[in-house]
């Protein structure tokens, strides 16, 4: 694999990684240490920090595939957990899909008048 290969595929891993923590742990100002971590460790192999041993930079790679497996693997349990209504209150989640379901066919659903 050519360098700009290896590049290319190293920017798309921490692209997913970001991907991922955007998506399932959020980008409010609270949770802003995690992206902030990752781009650290990301600057780590770039910068001259640590040695440019390809074996180092492989164990970077992997970690950053595993752990964006982890959180879209977790997110996708809990949604499955949801999903079989395994004693959890689902009205919330339940509104929310059939909002998205009425906004994709051009509809607002009614408010709903609690008595």
């Amino acid at each position: 694999m050519g360098s700009s290969e290896g590049r290319r595929a190293t920017l798309m891993v921490y692209r997913n990684l970001f991907k991922a923590v955007k998506k399932h742990i959020g980008k409010e100002e609270h949770k802003t240490h995690f992206t902030d971590f990752s781009r650290e460790e990301f600057k780590k192999n770039i910068n001259l920090e640590y040695p440019k041993d390809s074996s180092f930079i492989q164990q970077r790679i992997n970690l950053a595939q595993n752990y964006t497996y982890l959180l879209n693997s977790i997110h996708h349990h809990k949604d499955l957990l949801f999903s079989y209504n395994i004693a959890v209150d689902r009205s919330n989640e339940m509104a929310k899909v059939l909002g998205k379901s009425a906004a994709s066919v051009g509809l607002r659903l009614p408010d709903v008048y609690q008595h």
